[in-house]
């Protein structure tokens, strides 16, 4: 099992700065990649953005140029740093890790952080 712990949610201008932080633990060896979705109020859950090991990242355009995602191996933890927000970010936004060993993959959801943009 693995366990992600989200932090760093909270209530920010349109225009402001907000940085997320997921550490997992638990069971961490064979986590391929870890990232952020988002649920903004009565849509699905969306990608926001993820990072593979060997540092490849992926972006919604939604996003891009806006967001970036970093992770530190060694304290197995994701990051996500929001610039420029709108308040069409507004979301509950989830860590999530994938898993992959011997053939099968699992994956993990952290309880998710709010984050709220004013106009």
């Amino acid at each position: 099992q693995v366990q992600l712990v989200e932090s760093g949610g909270g209530l920010v201008q349109a225009g402001g700065s907000l940085r997320l932080s997921c550490a997992a633990s638990g069971s961490t060896i064979g986590i391929t990649s870890m990232g952020w979705y988002r649920q903004p109020p009565g849509k699905q859950r969306e990608l926001v953005s993820v990072v593979f090991n060997g540092a490849i990242t992926n972006y919604a355009d939604a996003v891009k140029g806006r967001f970036t995602v970093s992770r530190d191996n060694r304290k197995n933890t994701v990051y996500l740093q929001m610039d420029s927000l709108k308040p069409e970010d507004t979301a509950v936004y989830y860590c999530h890790a994938q898993k992959s060993l011997t053939g099968a993959s699992w994956d993990y959801w952290g309880q998710g952080t709010q984050v709220t943009v004013s106009s």
